[in-house]
């Protein structure tokens, strides 16, 4: 059964996603659904949970954890023009005033999208937060590191100035094969 809150998060991140050309709309969640969101109470009010320190490993994966600057099979070309913002973004998220919940499953969205697309030069915008010390500056490396998205990205590091400086990362997306 899904929740009321899983329902609420799954509907934020689909709200902008059109079906391929030539492919109709699959439904977006068992019947239960409907029943869930016809009841749904509103916001939640359970208290957030807290991150496990970062970088969390990968796990079953083979890969290593990737850490800010750090790429991975890229040549120091690629790895250079990217640390120096010189690669043409393909695609940007903003995840300023997200929820943890729902800016995860955008930025897990975004990047399956970006890959299955061919994008290969994201920027995703955290934000600084307070005094620098902003949660979703501090998950998105550690989001990037979990399977599912680990297998699919080369590596990250901070932005520059120009595109949000340590408010914001470029990350480098493999190339599908």
């Amino acid at each position: 059964m899904v929740t009321p809150d899983e329902a609420r998060i799954w509907r934020a991140v689909v709200r902008d996603v059109e079906p391929l050309a030539g492919r109709a709309p699959e439904p977006s969640e068992p019947g239960e659904v409907s029943v869930a969101l016809a009841n749904d109470p509103g916001p939640a009010t359970l208290p957030p949970a807290r991150p496990p320190p970062y970088p969390a490993p990968v796990r079953g994966a083979g890969l290593h954890a990737l850490q800010h600057g750090t790429t991975a099979g890229v040549d120091r070309r690629t790895a250079d023009r990217l640390k120096r913002g010189e690669m043409v973004i393909d695609a940007t998220l903003d995840l300023h005033g997200l929820t943890q919940d729902v800016a995860h499953m955008q930025l897990s969205a975004f990047v399956l999208r970006a890959f299955d697309a061919g994008r290969r030069c994201l920027l995703v915008i955290t934000g600084k937060g307070r005094d620098g010390g902003g949660v979703l500056r501090g998950q998105v490396p550690r989001w990037l590191n979990q399977p599912g998205l680990r297998e699919r990205i080369l590596g990250f590091c901070h932005a520059r100035p120009q595109h949000g400086g340590e408010g914001a990362l470029y990350v480098l997306v493999k190339r599908r094969r």
